[in-house]
């Protein structure tokens, strides 16, 4: 059974930085991808970003520069460092697995077929 689980998430203000991990368990990234998606109170869901097993990714405009993914393998973790964030940074963040690759971009997230139950990221301006 695919479990995956979150940690890492709390309150900073702006310009601050957190880095959440998703800790695996019944689940390899081999030949597939994970990923993170977000959201915000009254607001739908907004992809991240995706890391394919062999470490390329994708991340939405949004957060280029400033957020970075990436996967310890050897320990089944995925990390998603964020630096300089803002209040609009603010939701529940969400770890996803696919069971096959993912070709598309970091909306793909979206459709991954295994989720986590989120970690609360608030930022304060």
């Amino acid at each position: 059974q695919v479990r995956l689980v979150e940690s890492g998430g709390g309150s900073v203000q702006a310009g601050g930085s957190l880095r959440l991990s998703c800790a695996a368990s019944g689940y390899t990234n081999s030949g597939n991808c994970m990923g993170w998606f977000r959201q915000a109170p009254g607001k739908e869901r907004e992809g991240v970003g995706i890391i394919a097993s062999d470490g390329s990714t994708s991340l939405a405009r949004s957060v280029l520069g400033r957020f970075t993914i990436s996967q310890d393998n050897s320990k089944n973790i995925l990390y998603l460092q964020m630096d300089s964030l803002k209040p609009e940074d603010t939701a529940m963040y969400y770890c996803a697995a696919s069971r096959t690759y993912c070709s598309g971009g970091y909306n793909d997230v979206l459709y991954f077929d295994y989720r986590g139950q989120g970690t609360q990221v608030t930022v304060s301006s």
